[in-house]
């Protein structure tokens, strides 16, 4: 199977030779790898252009955004700069975090789950921290999600949930899009990936209201929010950001923000979501 990566990057010169080091020693090696240098004002662009030189299937693609560092659309419009100098030649194509060291087998694991089951439209592994000099599991989400850093999608899932959306929310709402149109996700607890940069370190403020409008925009109702919210500030062991994330999905609602699915999309989301709690409860 053939594989492309997109990389966007913002002054990564501390992790993205990692990154990319990681990369090149994989045991399946990509077919195409882009880096996205977005904005960057450190030696990010240098340390990329010295593996293109090195590694012809690496490109780097020169882009300028804001400097305001907000999740979501930033990231996933700087995904978008390098997707578009690709071709459709991919079985499967991943979005990748900067900072991440991944285990020297990933993809060719990855490849192994997609040739298992043709239904399996997306596939990761798990980020890990290091806490006190020891890798641990970073615990932000259900082991059934496959987090934003490292996602690889199968070409007609990834056409089926009508690609990445270009909004904070995108890699939650994209794996609720891909059950919609009947695929499944597979993760790989064996498959530990070195996170070097906690998510989220650099978030402000809007940042945080910005993850309650994501809960509305992905069709979330109040409950369903509230829940979410409870347990995001509960894992980040900050309960003050519970309040945050409720403005941020109250605003939304008042504003009656564009919602990133449809009506049908979004019951749906919210049945399965109620099915998730319930499951867990039972």
């Amino acid at each position: 199977m053939n594989y492309y990566i997109v990389i966007p990057a913002h002054n990564e010169a501390k992790y993205i030779g990692l990154t990319l080091q990681s990369i090149v020693a994989q045991t399946k090696l990509p077919t195409k790898v882009v880096v996205v240098n977005d904005n960057s004002t450190d030696n990010t662009e240098t340390i990329v252009s010295n593996f293109c030189k090195k590694h012809p299937y690496i490109s780097l693609v020169n882009t300028t955004s804001n400097n305001q560092h907000l999740p979501g659309s930033k990231v996933i419009e700087a995904f978008y700069k390098g997707y578009h100098t690709l071709d459709e030649n991919y079985d499967f194509i991943v979005k990748l975090d900067a900072d991440l060291i991944l285990p020297n087998h990933y993809f060719e694991t990855i490849i192994k789950h997609f040739k298992s089951d043709e239904k399996i439209g997306m596939c990761g592994g798990f980020a890990y921290v290091e806490k006190n000099n020891h890798w641990a599991l970073e615990n932000l989400t259900n082991k059934d999600h496959i987090r934003g850093a490292f996602k690889a999608y199968r070409k007609a899932c990834f056409n089926d949930i009508g690609k990445l959306k270009k909004s904070m929310g995108w890699d939650t709402v994209d794996e609720l899009l891909a059950q919609y149109h009947c695929w499944k996700i597979k993760t790989d607890e064996s498959l530990i990936v070195k996170h070097l940069k906690p998510t989220g370190a650099l978030y402000n403020k809007e940042a945080r209201y910005k993850q309650g409008e994501a809960f509305y925009k992905i069709g979330y109702s109040f409950t369903l929010a509230f829940i979410a919210s409870l347990k995001l500030a509960f894992l980040k062991r900050t309960p003050l950001l519970f309040i945050d994330y409720i403005i941020g999905f109250y605003n939304a609602q008042k504003k009656q923000t564009q919602k990133l699915v449809t009506p049908q999309e979004s019951k749906f989301i919210k049945a399965l979501r109620w099915k998730i709690i319930k499951r867990k409860l039972s």
